[in-house]
């Protein structure tokens, strides 16, 4: 048996030196399901409080001066939390931590009904035509999905859920949020899972952060920017609005469009600053900055959040005096409870979290008349590289190319699910010209989906140009509404 000075010095590891592939940490029980009941309540202070934010400090930051957290009618059903909440429900009821594509896809035409947005909508619109995960996610099919944060604002369950285990974190992260996302956006999936993952078993913000740097592709954009905002606050650690104005003028790219409010660069530069400039733990500043950082913050505060409530734990929250009434109110997804209280979506996390660390080799035991685990720590890695080229064009043209071909002479939903793919992959001239008759029939049949069309004219700019050629080409126009 460990001395107690022994498994301290063990929980201090967050990143095994080299050749230590899987050292083992002991954590009891009852702190683990603390931080993880504290990552949780974290997480949604920085959504639900953080919403009056939203897109709101856009050319200059906010101006927030103070900032208490409250939930005083307790939680409700918002996307940075409740689609993660109904993979954590089909978790505890299938028992698989990995739920198969088509019962995510299964899932999303159940419950993905309204409050989904960007990425999520598009992909949502798509299922309709049939186009499941991850193909609904991929950067030739979904035109948000090259930039959008849905990757990171629906990924820190899978952080809080393995803990010292930030490898597995990010497996298990892109699994889901490749549902409406891929490339650069993936990259945030392993960088902020892994920052959560870590933080079980370690305080130093300045490593967290570097953990979940070492969980990106190199060659990713989101290295340089993860490394820029570290040596921006490094020249001024006291001065976070110099930080927000330098992320603000080198990461601007779109004119103030959507990829500038909803895009991946200046929210994850956001959130690092917020985090490095908030000093440690200190939840309430580091949401206060959150917040004043800008752009999307309800999302970025709500991973700000997840990371300090795991390092300060629901206890010390408790602590506070603040206002929490322990509801958790579906809103918006159709077939999920409506009774649901923000301790039981934290039970739900807390078994997901047993279960995973049991299946990466962790065992449960007792110390000491106490319940303690023995966790498998891991080295943060970069778990899936950027695709080459990222949109997947011809790979998916060589893979999905069969089944248009097939789907062109069947019936309604197959001639438009062919259609669509056909004019996503560019290969609605070749087949005007090969088979006249067929492709005027899917024409027709995909012109039966007003909401796909609709999506195709909505998708922003530059992403969606390709697309609405192709479509305006055929003579496709948005429907009315």
């Amino acid at each position: 048996m460990k001395s107690a000075l022994s498994i301290l010095l063990l929980m201090s590891c967050a990143v095994p030196a080299a050749g230590q592939e899987h050292p083992v940490a002991e954590m009891s029980a009852e702190d683990l399901e603390d931080r993880i009941r504290g990552g949780l309540l974290g997480e949604i202070f920085g959504n639900l409080n953080g919403l009056p934010h939203e897109m709101k400090y856009i050319a200059e930051p906010g101006k927030v001066e103070s900032y208490t957290p409250s939930l005083p009618k307790g939680a409700w059903t918002d996307d940075d939390t409740d689609i993660e909440w109904v993979y954590l429900w089909e978790m505890e009821r299938s028992g698989e931590l990995y739920v198969p594509p088509k019962r995510i896809a299964e899932l999303w035409r159940a419950n993905m009904n309204k409050g989904i947005w960007c990425a999520n909508l598009y992909a949502r619109q798509l299922l309709d035509l049939g186009i499941e995960p991850p193909v609904c996610g991929r950067i030739a099919v979904n035109p948000w999905s090259v930039f959008n944060i849905s990757a990171q604002f629906v990924s820190e369950a899978f952080g809080l859920i393995s803990p010292g285990m930030p490898r597995s974190a990010a497996k298990i992260g892109i699994h889901y949020t490749h549902y409406a996302v891929d490339g650069e956006p993936i990259q945030t999936t392993q960088l902020f899972t892994a920052m959560i993952a870590t933080a079980f078993f370690e305080r130093d913000m300045e490593k967290i952060v570097r953990a979940g740097l070492a969980a990106v592709d190199p060659k990713s954009a989101i290295h340089p920017i993860v490394t820029d905002v570290l040596g921006w606050w490094k020249e001024n650690p006291k001065d976070w609005k110099e930080t927000r104005k330098r992320i603000k003028e080198k990461y601007t790219h779109y004119g103030g469009g959507e990829s500038d409010r909803n895009g991946y660069e200046l929210n994850t530069a956001a959130v690092i600053g917020a985090l490095l400039h908030g000093g440690g733990d200190d939840l309430k500043e580091i949401l206060r900055l959150a917040f004043n950082f800008g752009w999307d913050a309800d999302c970025n505060a709500a991973i700000c959040g997840a990371i300090v409530g795991v390092l300060r734990g629901k206890k010390w929250i408790d602590a506070q005096g603040w206002e929490i009434k322990d509801v958790y109110k579906n809103t918006c997804r159709d077939e999920m409870p409506k009774d649901e209280t923000i301790t039981g979506y934290g039970d739900k996390l807390i078994a997901a979290a047993r279960k995973h660390i049991l299946a990466n080799g962790g065992q449960e035991a007792t110390v000491d008349g106490r319940k303690v685990y023995r966790i498998r720590l891991e080295t943060p890695a970069n778990v899936e590289p950027l695709p080459e080229p990222l949109d997947r064009l011809e790979e998916l043209r060589k893979e999905l190319g069969p089944q248009i071909e097939k789907e062109l002479s069947g019936a309604g939903k197959e001639r438009a699910r062919a259609a669509y793919l056909a004019l996503a992959l560019g290969e609605a001239e070749r087949l005007k010209k090969e088979r006249p008759e067929d492709w005027k029939a899917a024409l027709e049949e995909l012109i039966k989906f007003p909401n796909v069309l609709r999506q195709i004219y909505d998708a922003p700019q530059p992403q969606g140009a390709r697309i609405q050629a192709a479509a305006k080409a055929e003579g496709l126009e948005k429907p009315r509404k």
